[in-house]
């Protein structure tokens, strides 16, 4: 049996901005069809996708991205490599993003998110994004890491690029090469000196200095940090608010009952993914669903469109805060699982928690979106109106 063949181009603007019913016919035509237009294997349905995290001897990281530049600068970080190397890279970035590490920033936290949405409340409107979506994470990661001075100043821009380089060499990715070096540039020279004391950064050169990584690793890992973290946290708090204006009777939910936070939040991750499409390489012959994907090929995983199989999740575009889909692709699976997730979810559950304790309604204007690469993000967002709790 062959591989089905689509003429979708996943990086296409119209694609970008709304994915899933292209998504939804890529599904109908194999749980992997080959895509001409980006060289690629696309993986469509959940059960497939799923499986293919969890399996790095077949589907490798050494190249996540969609062209060989940006392969080739990610080699050394966790994102880029497979076990056993990987497990010793991935200990010291998530050591301080364990549960027990974020219990103590958990407080703290939720008063910066109370804080923030307090003010934007008493404002009556604000963008979303800007206000919101933007200035939070970025304050958060700003503090947890130790980022001072032009660091902190150019965390928007340094993330936002680090994720649009990792798609095909087109014109967004050749505008912001440029851009993503200044960030590897950094992380390359960064030291202990430049991060503040007593933050994640300096216990990352400390682990360094104590042999618990391999030498100059530490700059690869605080790459991650501001590189993988921040534009698709801000991309999540962005549609938290969208979801909610665009759904209020869900939002009602949410504030009668705050058990349902966390399975708003994942809801919300499983109907809009930050990054609807990451790479993997096939190191070897694969038959999926009957068909041969063949060694040496480069796969694209639709995390967007595993979650929205209706193989998987009943009624999939419907959004629905009490599903509670806990297995979401949103942050992958397997060894590769996204090492933030504790944070993005401390982060998100405190802005919703904040927003359903002190806004009763969100009227929002329209939202603009412009292709990226990668993240699918909401760039403004204005909201017209708040009506207090």
């Amino acid at each position: 049996m062959t591989v089905p063949t689509s003429d979708i181009d996943l990086f296409a603007d119209e694609v970008l901005l709304d994915p899933y019913p292209y998504f939804a016919e890529l599904r109908e035509l194999g749980a992997v069809v080959h895509l001409p237009a980006n060289d690629v294997y696309a993986l469509t349905r959940y059960d497939v996708i799923r499986t293919a995290l969890g399996d790095p001897e077949t589907f490798s990281s050494r190249s996540i991205g969609f062209n060989p530049m940006v392969n080739e600068a990610l080699q050394g970080t966790s994102l880029a490599s497979d076990p056993p190397v990987h497990a010793q890279l991935r200990a010291t970035l998530t050591e301080n993003l364990s549960p027990r590490a974020l219990r103590g920033l958990k407080t703290q936290i939720d008063a910066k998110a109370e804080a923030l949405v307090g003010e934007l409340v008493a404002q009556g409107s604000f963008d979303a994004i800007d206000a919101l979506a933007r200035a939070f994470p970025l304050e958060v990661v700003a503090d947890l890491i130790g980022f001072t001075g032009h660091v902190r100043d150019n965390m928007l821009r340094w993330g936002q690029a680090a994720m649009q380089v990792i798609g095909p060499m087109n014109q967004r990715t050749a505008e912001n090469f440029p851009i993503a070096g200044e960030l590897y540039a950094w992380c390359a020279g960064v030291t202990a000196e430049d991060l503040a004391p007593g933050s994640v950064g300096r216990g990352i050169f400390d682990a360094e200095a104590r042999g618990d990584i391999p030498p100059n690793t530490a700059g690869h890992i605080i790459h991650q940090y501001l590189g993988a973290g921040v534009d698709s946290t801000i991309a999540a708090i962005g549609n938290i608010v969208a979801l909610f204006g665009r759904y209020p009777e869900q939002f009602d939910l949410v504030r009668k009952d705050r058990s349902l936070v966390p399975a708003a939040f994942a809801e919300v991750l499983r109907f809009w993914p930050p990054i609807n499409t990451w790479g993997r390489y096939v190191a070897k012959d694969v038959e999926i669903d009957g068909a041969t994907v063949p060694a040496g090929s480069q796969a694209a995983i639709l995390l967007g469109a595993g979650n929205r199989d209706p193989r998987h999740y009943e009624d999939p575009d419907a959004f629905l805060v009490e599903r509670n889909p806990v297995d979401h692709l949103t942050f992958g699976y397997g060894p590769h699982g996204c090492a933030g997730q504790g944070l993005a979810r401390l982060e998100a559950h405190a802005v919703i928690e904040a927003l359903a304790a002190q806004a009763q309604r969100l009227v929002l204007g329209e939202e603009l979106r412009v292709p990226s690469n990668i993240t699918r993000s909401i760039e403004k967002l204005p909201v017209l109106e708040v009506v207090p709790a």
